[in-house]
């Protein structure tokens, strides 16, 4: 037995660790440092350092199946993760923020896309679209730590954008779905694939009610056991399982449609913990790196990079002017709608998800995932900064010129903003107040007192 896979797995969490951190330092999402681990620990750059003769770490089947484990497991978590009551709250706002989120992008990467592949045949036509597909996936992890830090993340604008990125990734990977179940268009009817995803979603959603009932009698009789998050990784597997065996579809829907369903009993945070925890021991920086170590830029002609600033381009413009024209069209700002717009802008690892399973279905060469990564990486760099420069400027806005109205270019919730800060001011003010007087009334009363007591005590001595 070759133990090399050992030395494989140390190098592997050693270096994505480290440039985890180091990412982390710069501001950057710590998925950023995997791919760049991945990357520079692989054959991308070591073959032609060495003529092949050395490489750290190389492509190997227990690396994909270690892999294909951690993107399911990340899956499950996003499920986990996803708050149904919120989605019923959002309503039809964040619902159309996310709809033109993922229609401007798909067209975009498709229009971008034509030029390259073509469309000669129907696998063509299905790769354009996956380039499309790609782009409409949002990660807005970075923009929630900004908005946090701005102390906007409870205000208009972040209240939509973290709505709209859950109904986002919901329609992305139904999208996904349906075009991944397009993968062999000569055997496969597009009603077919519309019947199969149909079914698996009732049959999946309705075994899930039974589910439901289930884990709610288990975390009744065995709370906070660790049989309850073992029992949802057997649903996970089992659900992805079912979609990729019997549906046709990608598994990773199975994995998230279970965790979706697990979502919103009393044990899902036991369980979303113990999962994280197993997740991101092992699974997810093998999945990370692995990407990294299957990049290859021994094909990277001028057309590649041609393709990858328009790819860059559009991944970022398309969520700009879908979300932002939605928001506008919910009667946002045309400031707080370029804000929603940026804050969808960034993306994540459910890009680099969708591209890999691109990748497994044919959909996708290899070459081209060197521009999701970048994508990735422009994308995290971009969102905090544009952001942080548009609620600065924001704060920087007169709010009352001479004539006493809110002058047009002044948001109105700045202005509630600095009317509530006002207020409470007074308040303040108005407290500290009463409690002095009510302090000088006190000593007031004391002082008399004592003079009275003064007054008694020499009365009884001049009647000695």
């Amino acid at each position: 037995m070759d133990y090399s896979f050992l030395l494989d797995l140390a190098i592997i969490l050693l270096a994505t660790k480290l440039f985890g951190l180091l990412m982390k330092k710069l501001g950057l999402p710590q998925v950023v440092g995997a791919l760049i681990a991945g990357i520079l620990i692989g054959p991308a750059i070591w073959s032609p350092l060495t003529g092949g003769r050395f490489v750290p770490v190389g492509e190997s089947q227990f690396l994909t199946f270690l892999a294909e484990l951690g993107v399911i497991m990340i899956m499950f978590g996003a499920g986990l993760e996803t708050d149904l009551k919120e989605l019923k709250r959002s309503g039809l706002k964040a619902s159309f923020v996310a709809l033109l989120g993922v229609v401007v992008p798909l067209a975009l990467g498709f229009g971008i896309a034509v030029p390259f592949f073509g469309l000669g045949d129907t696998h063509n036509v299905l790769k354009c679209v996956f380039i499309g597909v790609i782009i409409t996936a949002t990660s807005v992890s970075i923009t929630v730590e900004t908005l946090r830090e701005l102390g906007k993340l409870k205000g208009r604008v972040g209240t939509v954008v973290l709505s709209a990125a859950i109904i986002d990734d919901v329609i992305g990977i139904i999208v996904l779905t349906f075009v991944i179940g397009m993968k062999n268009p000569s055997e496969t009817k597009p009603y077919m694939v519309l019947v199969k995803t149909a079914l698996f979603f009732i049959i999946g959603i309705g075994v899930g009610v039974g589910l439901n009932y289930l884990f709610r009698w288990l975390e009744k009789k065995y709370p906070h056991r660790r049989r309850v998050p073992i029992f949802g990784l057997v649903v996970c597997f089992i659900y992805a399982y079912c979609a990729e065996h019997f549906f046709g579809i990608a598994d990773i829907t199975g994995a998230y449609l279970a965790g979706i369903l697990l979502s919103n009993t009393k044990e899902t945070n036991y369980i979303e913990r113990k999962v994280d925890v197993n997740t991101y021991m092992i699974f997810a920086p093998v999945f990370f790196a692995n990407i990294g170590i299957k990049t290859s830029f021994s094909g990277f002609k001028p057309q590649i990079l041609l393709f990858c600033v328009l790819f860059v381009l559009a991944g970022m413009l398309g969520k700009v002017v879908g979300c932002g024209f939605a928001a506008k069209a919910c009667r946002y700002t045309w400031r707080e709608s370029f804000q929603v717009g940026v804050g969808m802008m960034a993306r994540g690892e459910v890009a680099l998800i969708v591209a890999q399973k691109g990748i497994a279905a044919g959909l996708l060469d290899e070459i081209y995932v060197a521009p999701v990564i970048m994508l990735v990486i422009v994308s995290s760099l971009v969102t905090p900064i544009v952001l942080k420069f548009m609620f600065k400027r924001e704060s920087e806005l007169p709010l009352q010129p001479p004539d006493g109205n809110i002058t047009a270019g002044a948001d109105e919730s700045v202005a509630a903003s600095c009317e509530k800060e006002n207020t409470e001011k007074a308040a303040t003010e108005a407290a500290v107040t009463a409690l002095c007087v009510s302090a000088v009334d006190s000593s007031e009363i004391a002082e008399l007192h004592a003079e009275n007591n003064v007054t008694a005590s020499e009365a009884r001595q001049s009647q000695i």
